[in-house]
């Protein structure tokens, strides 16, 4: 089958090569009766963009890096996969990259655009800060996501930690809860991340009038489930008394609900458990995991529209924008609605 060219896409529509190329590019200024049929000469014959042709133009590798610190937590392989999602629609190709939060592979994020590897990118940084962002961007289309303060020269897309936070732990105070634990607590010292979520829960403790207790927040070294299932049973070991746990990731409560059923604690009667991302497997735990959602879907499609419009030609101050996110109430917290 002869390949299918742009004129032979023109001559099908009766338009002119220019009309069709600025459909084929997206151009927002073609009147929406001439983009119809267009796109319905091109879905006719089949037509297919010469990626590499357009490439050669362009100076573009249509290629954008994504950062994350982990690809082994499952949050961020969702969140790699919405934002690929929205990129594959742009006729863009996603690189997934793993900084295990280093500071030397995060700054090596920042350099590929000089060695010419990808267009743009969507960036978890959790080493470099906000001057350090600030020094390497030098025009770089960039956009930040996750919790850590942001320059304002750069685009950041985020849900709001604290309010979030505030919402998990008034639920558990409404529902009777009066010992409520703060499950993530860094050693030596909260990540950004822990920080607001335990300045939520820490406000809304103040807020029902009650007393914080410092012996609350269960500590752990790192965010496996292993770790939520040893803060548990240390915590019972010292005789800290609980009825809820509000935890920093989805993680922790299923390891929280390990150590609990191991001590034969039954959730949620004796302990309310919430966790935080509302990960696939949250639903299908015993019980079902109550826990924060943040709008993946929407964080990727504004993240995108975000470095489209950088790789366009917008050179603006930063945009830092917060998305929406849920309390999805489940078993775990004495509750299962639907």
């Amino acid at each position: 089958m002869p390949t299918v060219r742009l004129v032979d896409v023109a001559e099908r529509a009766g338009v002119s090569i220019k009309t069709v190329s600025n459909v084929v590019h997206d151009h927002p200024y073609v009147r929406a009766e001439l983009r119809a049929r267009v796109q319905a000469a091109i879905d006719e014959l089949g037509y297919r963009p010469n990626v590499t042709a357009r490439r050669l133009a362009t100076g573009r590798t249509g290629t954008i890096s994504i950062a994350v610190p982990s690809i082994d937590v499952p949050y961020f392989g969702e969140i790699c996969q919405a934002l690929d999602r929205r990129l594959r629609a742009h006729e863009l190709r996603s690189a997934i990259e793993q900084t295990l939060a280093d500071r030397d592979a995060e700054s090596a994020v920042l350099e590929q655009r000089e060695q010419g590897l990808v267009d743009g990118v969507i960036f978890h940084p959790v080493a470099l800060t906000p001057e350090d962002l600030a020094d390497r961007q030098a025009g770089f289309p960039m956009v930040l996501i996750g919790e850590g303060p942001a320059p304002a020269s750069i685009d950041h897309v985020m849900i709001d930690n604290v309010v979030a936070a505030q919402q998990a732990t008034a639920s558990l105070l409404s529902a009777g809860r009066r010992r409520i634990a703060f499950l993530g607590y860094n050693r030596p010292k909260p990540s950004e991340t822990t920080g607001q979520r335990l300045r939520g829960y820490q406000q809304a403790i103040h807020a029902a009038g009650l007393k914080l207790d410092r012996k609350l927040y269960l500590r752990v070294d790192n965010y496996a489930p292993e770790s939520g299932r040893l803060a548990v049973h240390e915590a019972t070991e010292r005789g800290i008394d609980f009825d809820g746990i509000v935890c920093r990731d989805d993680l922790l409560a299923l390891g929280a609900l390990h150590g609990l059923a191991e001590l034969g604690r039954r959730v949620p009667d004796d302990v309310a458990v919430i966790g935080w991302d509302d990960l696939a497997i949250a639903a299908h735990l015993t019980p079902p995991l109550t826990s924060i959602a943040p709008d993946k879907e929407a964080i990727a499609r504004r993240a995108t529209q975000l470095l489209l419009e950088r790789m366009n030609g917008y050179h603006g101050p930063g945009r830092h924008e917060i998305v929406g996110h849920r309390l999805i109430v489940r078993g775990s917290s004495g509750a299962d609605r639907p």
